[in-house]
């Protein structure tokens, strides 16, 4: 069977679908993962995990990016052969940088633990923080490579077989993490490190099973890859200068990937220790807020996250070669569209997860004294990472690095900043001075975002405020979901029942997309976003898989 390219709607939804399938089985595995190691492994998993995060940013982040965005340039321009080359020179330097990171994580696990829980005693030891480290460290051996392969068909625009490969690698990964785990403490009746540990490995596991899926599809389809390979005779490079160009092009989007994974570290470095010092929480307490921001409520943000970033993965290819083609027009429209479409879709997802928050983690995890309060209020954090992944993206292709460096920076040095007063002004106003932290964080992705919005307004006519009936329009659907919903809750109350919190869940989610849709469609805000009557297109759909 050949390969089919897609076009932009298609990429974005394939793209979208794909990433949503994977973090659904993401999301899926933390019930049983969480009954197994509980809030102080959750700490644990979220502290390897953190930090890895660092490093795969350094060794991947950036690439398949840059890879997709150098294959769709020298396929405009015609240049096939050195597409092929960039190919295999970026697969030689990528292995050359995981091997690098693996060494400098795996060595220096005990200073990085240090760094994150200094001398407090109580909860997770030294020890186990350096284990597991090293553990997830193996994962950074495989990855880069993958992401080569994967930038590789995402820069022909072929999105369904990376879709896939981000599938697959889930399923592997969660297998793994559920019955490891599980066998690990439950029945070998091992270590609550070692179980963590197994679990990290999925990673690893799932990583390779993907590459492995990937390379077999670029051999099987090579004919098609280099189908006009022979066509053009394209332009003599050196190695040196398409390793420049793959640097050039990969560091603006590994520094701004690893500014991001720097926004999630922060609370890992500073949070715990405010808590219990500061403020007397017990580490038991403090490891259970800083579980749920960094690992039990973060993978619930990640549905949503995964959105933004289908979109995302989509738009590079589309963008870059409009620019090769200086269609700015293209690209103004282009970037409106996909604005507008994230936050119709996402925004009313993270204000409804934010008023199901108790429901929902009962569901997910049972009962928990800081659970849902945390969640309600961090599940926002995902919308302004949804937005601001989408702005780094578009910069990053639109090869505007001098913002994308200095708003990062600036946002980055925010909410470093804000972090420790905003936990104790939180704390002075009674409030939960958790939320300081959580403020800091969406404080520090604002102001990034809006510097982004002022260049794409300045420099490439990307007027959004021309766009503001339609958000208004969006803010009504919310508003009418969220009095709707506050409604249903006098005739169907939360309960501390896990089985029927979810079919609480089940219902209020019906109840709100039915409200929000109806109103956004009555309003003309989903036709003015889609540009066509969607409800018209729908049923053309149906029609059509009826006569079929």
């Amino acid at each position: 069977m050949k390969l089919k390219k897609n076009t932009f709607m298609q990429g974005a939804f394939i793209a979208s679908m794909g990433i949503v399938i994977s973090k659904i089985l993401g999301i899926i595995y933390v019930i049983p993962f969480y009954s197994v190691i509980g809030e102080q492994g959750g700490a644990l998993y979220g502290y390897a995990y953190n930090i890895y995060s660092i490093f795969l940013s350094l060794s991947t982040a950036g690439f398949p990016l840059a890879v997709s965005k150098i294959i769709s340039e020298y396929n405009a321009l015609g240049y096939y052969k050195e597409k092929e080359q960039a190919f295999k020179i970026a697969k030689r330097l990528l292995s050359i940088i995981g091997i690098i990171c693996f060494i400098i994580l795996f060595i220096f696990a005990p200073q990085i633990s240090t760094l994150i829980i200094g001398n407090i005693e109580g909860g997770n030891t030294p020890e186990d923080i350096v284990f597991v480290i090293r553990v997830i460290s193996f994962s950074i051996l495989v990855v880069p490579i993958l992401s080569v392969y994967r930038g590789y068909l995402q820069g022909h625009k072929y999105i369904t077989p990376t879709s896939i490969s981000q599938i697959l690698e889930q399923v592997v990964r969660v297998s793994i993490i559920i019955i490891g785990s599980y066998l690990t403490l439950r029945v070998f009746h091992l270590s609550l490190a070692t179980a963590v540990g197994v679990a990290l490995f999925g990673a690893t596991s799932g990583a390779i099973c993907s590459y492995l899926y990937l390379v077999n599809k670029v051999l099987k389809h090579r004919r098609e890859l280099n189908s006009n390979i022979n066509q053009e005779e394209g332009i003599n490079v050196t190695t040196k200068e398409i390793i420049i160009k793959i640097i050039c092009y990969a560091f603006p989007f590994v520094f701004g990937d690893l500014l991001k994974s720097l926004y999630n570290s922060v609370d890992t470095f500073l949070l715990i220790r405010t808590l219990v010092n500061g403020l007397g929480f017990n580490v038991t307490d403090a490891e259970s807020i800083m579980s749920v921001i960094s690992t039990w409520g973060n993978k619930l943000n990640m549905i949503i996250i995964a959105v933004g970033t289908g979109f995302a993965v989509s738009i590079i290819p589309n963008i870059t070669h409009s620019l090769v083609k200086k269609d700015y027009k293209y690209i103004k429209d282009k970037i409106n569209k996909t604005y507008k479409i994230t936050i119709f879709i996402t925004l009313p997802m993270v204000v409804g997860l934010s008023f199901l928050a108790k429901p929902v983690w009962q569901v997910f995890y049972g009962s928990s004294v800081y659970g849902p309060k945390v969640f309600s209020f961090s599940i926002f954090i995902a919308f302004v990472t949804v937005l601001l992944s989408l702005c780094t993206t578009i910069l990053l292709t639109l090869k505007e690095y001098k913002t994308l460096f200095f708003n990062l920076i600036l946002g980055l040095i925010i909410n470093a900043t804000l972090d420790i007063p905003l936990i104790y002004l939180f704390n002075y106003l009674s409030l939960p001075p958790y939320y300081g932290a959580i403020a800091s964080t969406i404080l520090g992705h604002l102001t990034s975002i809006l510097i982004v919005i002022g260049l794409l307004y300045k420099k490439y006519d990307v007027d959004f405020f021309k766009s503001y009936k339609v958000f208004l329009k969006i803010l009504l659907g919310i508003i009418g979901m969220l009095i709707v919903l506050t409604l249903l809750k006098y005739i169907v109350p939360f309960t501390t029942n896990r089985v029927l919190s979810g079919v609480i869940v089940a219902i209020y989610s019906i109840v709100g997309a039915l409200t929000y849709f109806g109103i956004t469609y009555k309003t003309k805000a989903a036709d003015a976003i889609f540009e066509t009557n969607v409800i018209d297109v729908i049923k053309k759909k149906l029609k059509i898989k009826k006569e079929k």
